[in-house]
């Protein structure tokens, strides 16, 4: 700003020639006021004087735009220069891909000859004239050239009149091999952190001859070191069944492409063992240092557990892969999880304000049954507890009904609106039958409370509830309803509750073993047995299943219509939109197991106009939860789910046959 002062100042003392011949007018003005003869002499004077003026004004401009036309023509010369021997490869193209001129470095780069009038796009096979001229400046991928690796940079020059083209293209090609060679090796060498654990090592070696016992773990061993010896990895076992490889990310594509060979490997082993050893691998990579590397390796290996085991979770930053899960999962024999747990879940009851207990969207007599069960234990405690529930629907409507006519739970049972007003800081939220945040009754209930419970027995997925303080999921188990039965049995020496609540709880059983037949094991028959101790009756909880005449009717129908691919899949839908439209695809979908020759099961629907459902069963030979899992659904080996948005019944069947056929050829692949 001063300088800007200073400037203003000095051309204030600098005179102007105007300024002398006006002052000089003024006074022949006056003088000739006085005397005409010699204001007539000054009037001549003076024009001689704007002559002058005008003349050498003019000999000035012509001097100084010969001096600009001289400098101009000196640095064209210097842009010239520049140009010609610029040591980038440069190249000018027409719109339509013409070279017309390239220096010598682009020769060398391409390493031939007459490269005028012909298109850049034949001779760089993978370069696309149009896709950069898109970009803002720089191409967003970079080119290979005769194994040399260029970004390119564009400048499009407009050109005077008289030139054939308005336009020009200039590409600038520059050098990036250092930097991308620099970039592979670190992406070779990046550190990949793997945790592997057997699934069902004390239950091999209890059912394995004492004697033998040493030779299955060191045929385990073996196998590992062995396998870790291939991809050049360390390995080390850091528990009886458990063990932490390190190797680099230049094998991690190899072993995705044989599928984690080693658990079938592992699964092979027979030194006396009377069960298949199985494992669950997780694998952490692109993580900002190793600790947070190994904490993807750690959240990979929880979920592979929770999906059942027998399989590989890959963990690449946000995005998770899946490998194997094709084992049917190992009932635990253990009962010391079951009891740790329920001793844990009554201390957090005692120490709660109150107890919230939500199941999934849609409720089933075993999420709902689970509910009821959860609700005793907090009452038994001396604690107020409430169930949230949005809304009945045919699969619980019979419970409900006989649920309002007892007094008691009319208060109980609250929408998701009132439950916000009575969930605090300090209130205990259970959360049973589901893992899925947004798929429970009352998502936004999560982030109210600080003492959050998951009770569920379905195979993780990639999104679930990760701040709870107490995690209690098995997937051995045959429902939800099996595990909160075994927790309230390990609460109170003998359990307390209405007839009505071990009724709900027998039903979430029975409902999601298909009456004991799939995915049952010994500990679901003593669950089972533990509730008809406390009060469940069978034949009220047949009457819990009854269904209305037309939908035994639509249910027929959805049967009589099925397709059969594959020659062991059938494939049905329900064309009528209504409030039991889920229910009968899932009872169709059991009913056409009962074919002989039908190993799976796959039954559509539409719940409104915009979103298509389907319900898959398998006998355990083919897994439906791979298969629906691919449509973006989940659950189990042999019972699973899936909503698929926006999208007509017809490109839904096809989406299932497309993910049904990719299924197999995996299969086929492993």
């Amino acid at each position: 700003m001063k300088a800007i002062r200073n400037s203003k100042f000095i051309k204030m003392l600098v005179p102007d020639t105007r300024i002398y011949l006006i002052m000089l007018f003024i006074f022949i003005l006056i003088i000739s006021y006085y005397n005409k003869a010699i204001g007539i002499i000054g009037i001549f004077l003076l024009a001689y004087l704007i002559y002058y003026n005008l003349k050498i004004s003019n000999i000035r401009r012509e001097e100084w735009t010969k001096y600009i036309e001289g400098l101009s023509s000196d640095i064209d010369s210097a842009t010239k220069y520049a140009v010609l021997n610029l040591p980038i490869p440069l190249t000018i193209v027409e719109f339509d891909g013409t070279i017309t001129w390239y220096n010598r470095k682009f020769l060398e780069v391409l390493d031939t000859k007459d490269l005028l009038e012909k298109d850049i796009q034949d001779i760089i096979p993978n370069f696309d004239l149009r896709n950069l001229l898109q970009t803002e400046n720089e191409l967003s991928e970079v080119m290979n050239i005769n194994n040399k690796y260029f970004k390119v940079v564009y400048n499009i020059v407009k050109l005077p009149k008289g030139h054939t083209s308005n336009y020009i293209i200039m590409l600038y090609w520059i050098d990036v091999t250092k930097f991308e060679e620099l970039a592979k090796k670190y992406y070779r060498e990046q550190m990949v952190v793997g945790l592997i654990q057997v699934d069902n090592y004390d239950e091999v070696m209890q059912s394995t001859e004492e004697m033998r016992r040493p030779l299955v773990g060191a045929e385990i061993e073996h196998r590992l070191n062995l396998w870790a010896g291939k991809i050049n990895g360390f390995i080390r076992k850091y528990s009886k069944d458990k063990f932490m490889v390190i190797f680099q990310h230049e094998y991690l594509e190899k072993l995705e492409q044989k599928k984690f060979e080693i658990i079938d490997e592992i699964r092979e082993i027979n030194q006396g063992n009377t069960m298949p050893i199985t494992l669950s691998i997780g694998i952490g990579v692109y993580g900002e240092n190793a600790l947070q590397t190994w904490n993807f390796a750690n959240g990979a290996k929880d979920l592979a557990l929770g999906r059942g085991g027998d399989q590989v979770a890959v963990k690449k930053g946000d995005k998770i892969s899946f490998y194997g899960g094709k084992a049917k999962a190992v009932e635990k024999r253990t009962k010391v999880k079951a009891r740790v747990v329920s001793h844990a879940l009554r201390e957090l009851i005692d120490q709660s304000t109150n107890v919230i207990v939500m199941g999934h969207k849609i409720s089933d007599l075993d999420a709902f049954g689970s509910a009821l069960g959860i609700y005793r234990a907090a009452k038994n405690r001396g604690k107020d507890a409430y169930i949230v529930l949005n809304g009945s629907n045919p699969s619980i409507e019979g419970l409900l009904d006989r649920i309002y006519e007892i007094e008691e739970y009319n208060s109980v049972i609250i929408s998701c609106d009132e439950a916000k007003v009575k969930t605090l800081r300090t209130s205990l939220l259970v959360v049973v039958d589901t893992h899925r945040p947004n798929f429970t009754e009352c998502p936004e209930l999560l982030k109210i409370s600080d003492k959050i419970v998951l009770i569920d027995h379905h195979r993780k997925g990639t999104d679930f509830i990760e701040n709870a303080v107490l995690n209690y999921h098995e997937t051995y188990a045959s429902s939800t309803s099996e595990l909160v039965t075994e927790l309230l049995s390990y609460m109170e020496e003998k359990i307390s509750m209405p007839p009505i609540e071990a009724d709900a709880l027998l039903a979430g059983i029975a409902v999601d073993t298909k009456n004991f037949t799939f995915k049952t094991g010994v500990r679901t028959f003593e669950a089972a047995s533990i509730l008809r101790r406390a009060g469940a009756d069978t034949t009220s909880v047949k009457q819990l299943f009854e269904d209305e005449f037309n939908t035994i009717i639509t249910r027929a129908d959805v049967i009589r219509r099925a397709e059969i691919i594959y020659q062991t899949i059938a494939i049905s839908t329900v064309e009528d939109i209504s409030r039991a439209s889920q229910l009968i695809a899932a009872q169709a979908a059991d009913e056409l197991l009962d074919a002989r020759g039908i190993t799976a099961s796959f039954v559509l629907g539409r719940k409104d106009d915009t979103m298509v459902f389907i319900s898959g069963r398998s006998m355990g030979d083919i897994n439906v939860q791979v298969i629906l899992e691919k449509l973006g659904g989940g659950g189990h080996m042999t019972i699973a789910g899936a909503q698929i948005e926006g999208i007509s019944m017809e490109e839904a069947k096809e989406a299932l046959e497309a993910a049904i056929e990719e299924y197999f050829e995996e299969g086929e692949e492993e």
